[in-house]
């Protein structure tokens, strides 16, 4: 384990004020990486993040038979060919969720192996939904772990797929996001039910939808629970790739807990990513929001930084769970309490964010409590600490927002944050001011 990072602490440097370009959306990249793989011709992907996700996902395409090169800053996808090689395709998915989840049931709709595996950390995450889910498109799955986890082979099936499908998404959306990427591959087409009592982070279902329109995939959804999806190969075009806005969050967090002014460039008029709730979500603590007129998106924090914030009671995160950490950031630096809700879901995560938010808090001096659907948080934290980031990215950029105010915090593996934020460190201390671009 290397030597941990000490956070940039503020102090009397006074409130940070900076723009910060992020990098492109990694749910909307290894959206795209997909079906571009299964496109009916080569095409384009411009703005696509490169980060240990996005080049996981890449790998895993190009071992299915996809063609991967990069042009400048664009990447040129050739698409799997029709006739499998007949060797199992041996994929790694990291900790990538979306690798483990999107590549089971797209394998299966093509007819291939697999043979998929991956970190450590990832044997602990959810599959049961998933390879239930291969099953039902006619392939044969083998758990050579624990039941419902990885490492799993899939065999390619003999007879039909079924022409509807069930599935309990309750647990993570990317199970239900998976099936619908792969099923128009399906001669017949598909149609989807979720069956579980609830359905996580829905913008990230709804991104699936929309990423699938734009390849002519046009998704019909009759009633809340239910999908249906054509047949038809994805229609080939130039894509373009969002900045990430759940990744935008710590450095909008860091001008609102140090009364400073943050802008985010290139802000999406309408989107389907979970992170544009920040604009809802900040004003709450007592940030002001407001879109540029080059169309960016500038937070600036209330005057007195982290003294001045209010703390906004309950905030439901069911919609949004992935910014859970850097909220709960915030909330620990306020002085008062908050309850996140509707994040259940988070404790089959990287790590069980919930449980890891509650004791790094705690370690901080936050008053924290595990509830059955999230947190309750009481602040301000207050004491020097040594971090745990569980292997998880948004565990270290919470815990760089917390280091603006609590001065000596050390995060463990911050570069962990190369999942999906190539060198966070280095754009930290550029919005400080500390480093030059």
């Amino acid at each position: 384990m290397p030597d941990p990072w000490p956070a940039p602490h503020r102090g009397t440097e006074g409130p940070v004020r900076a723009v910060v370009a992020v990098p492109g959306s990694k749910s909307l990249t290894n959206r795209h990486l997909l079906l571009a793989a299964i496109a009916d011709a080569p095409m384009r992907i411009r703005g696509a993040l490169d980060s240990r996700d996005s080049r996981l996902m890449i790998d895993a395409l190009r071992a299915l038979g996809a063609r991967i090169e990069q042009e400048g800053r664009d990447l040129l996808i050739t698409p799997v060919p029709e006739e499998p090689s007949g060797q199992p395709a041996v994929i790694d998915a990291g900790l990538a969720g979306t690798v483990m989840r999107f590549i089971p049931p797209l394998a299966a709709a093509l007819g291939r192996g697999l043979v998929l595996d991956g970190d450590a950390a990832a044997r602990k995450r959810p599959m049961g939904p998933v390879l239930e889910a291969v099953r039902q498109l006619g392939a044969r799955v083998h758990e050579d772990g624990e039941a419902g986890a990885l490492p799993v082979r899939i065999v390619p099936g003999t007879g039909p797929a079924a022409s509807e499908l069930r599935i309990d998404a309750s647990g993570s959306s990317q199970f239900l996001s998976g099936v619908l990427l792969a099923a128009a591959l399906l001669p017949g087409g598909l149609t989807v039910r979720h069956v579980g009592e609830q359905l996580p982070s829905v913008p990230h279902v709804r991104m699936t939808v929309q990423v699938l329109a734009e390849y002519g995939i046009d998704v019909a959804h009759p009633d809340p629970t239910t999908w249906v999806v054509p047949a038809g190969r994805p229609r080939a075009h130039d894509a373009v790739i969002e900045p990430d806005l759940s990744n935008a969050g710590p450095f909008l967090a860091a001008a609102v807990v140090t009364g400073g002014d943050v802008e985010i460039p290139d802000w999406p008029q309408r989107t389907t990513q979970g992170g544009d709730a920040w604009r809802e979500l900040l004003p709450r603590f007592g940030a002001s929001v407001r879109r540029t007129p080059d169309g960016g998106l500038r937070v600036t924090g209330p005057a007195g930084g982290a003294r001045a914030l209010t703390a906004p009671g309950e905030i439901d995160l069911r919609a949004a769970g992935e910014i859970a950490p850097t909220v709960a950031a915030i909330a620990a630096l306020c002085p008062g309490t908050t309850r996140l809700s509707g994040i259940a879901h988070l404790r089959g995560h990287e790590t069980d964010r919930l449980a890891a938010l509650a004791a790094e808090l705690t370690r901080l001096g936050a008053g924290t409590e595990e509830t059955a659907d999230g947190l309750v948080i009481t602040g301000p934290a207050h004491r020097a600490a040594r971090m745990r980031t569980y292997e998880d990215h948004r565990m270290a950029t919470a815990a760089a927002v917390l280091g603006l105010i609590v001065p000596g915090v050390l995060v463990e593996n911050v570069a962990t944050t190369g999942k999906t934020l190539p060198d966070f460190p280095g754009l930290w201390r550029r919005m400080l001011g500390e480093e030059r671009a």
